[in-house]
């Protein structure tokens, strides 16, 4: 089970493809922004992903909300996967999977297995929305555009 909306969303800090420690509570202070959460770079589902977040970013970027994808990747398999996609956003490194474990997206009989999961923060990092569905990685952006359509920036 993922947190639930209504909860402050846990602090952490872990590299960023931006070459610096990213901390949720410092960079974001007084910002919304989207987590979403994948399992591996490259792999087909969240390559998928990562294009149809890319393709719709203008929605988020007009709305100023901050969209960041974290997995167990290292940094350099990030600068790499960012890079070949042409994402014009962050990602985070999670190697260990602290952070997984603290949003709640390993599997339980899989610990090194990231659940696709995305949550929408307002700008006091309180989780608004969050959607989970492992095998369909579009369905995370559509439910993301839809989410912040519906709240708009004021509300984040």
């Amino acid at each position: 089970m993922p947190l639930a909306a209504g909860q402050k969303a846990p602090d952490f800090i872990l590299p960023s493809t931006s070459g610096r420690d990213f901390s949720l509570y410092q960079t974001m202070k007084g910002k919304p922004c989207i987590l979403y959460f994948y399992p591996k770079d490259f792999s087909m589902g969240c390559t998928n992903e990562a294009c149809s977040f890319r393709d719709t970013f203008e929605v988020f970027l007009e709305l100023k909300i901050t969209l960041l994808g974290i997995s167990r990747d290292s940094i350099e398999s990030h600068q790499r996967f960012k890079k070949t996609l042409g994402l014009p956003f962050d990602l985070l490194s999670d190697d260990g999977g602290k952070v997984c474990a603290l949003y709640e997206t390993q599997l339980p009989f899989v610990p090194l297995f990231t659940k696709r999961t995305t949550y929408l923060l307002d700008k006091d990092q309180k989780i608004m929305a969050v959607y989970e569905n492992i095998f369909s990685s579009r369905k995370h952006i559509k439910t993301m555009v839809e989410e912040v359509t519906v709240k708009r920036a004021g509300a984040l």
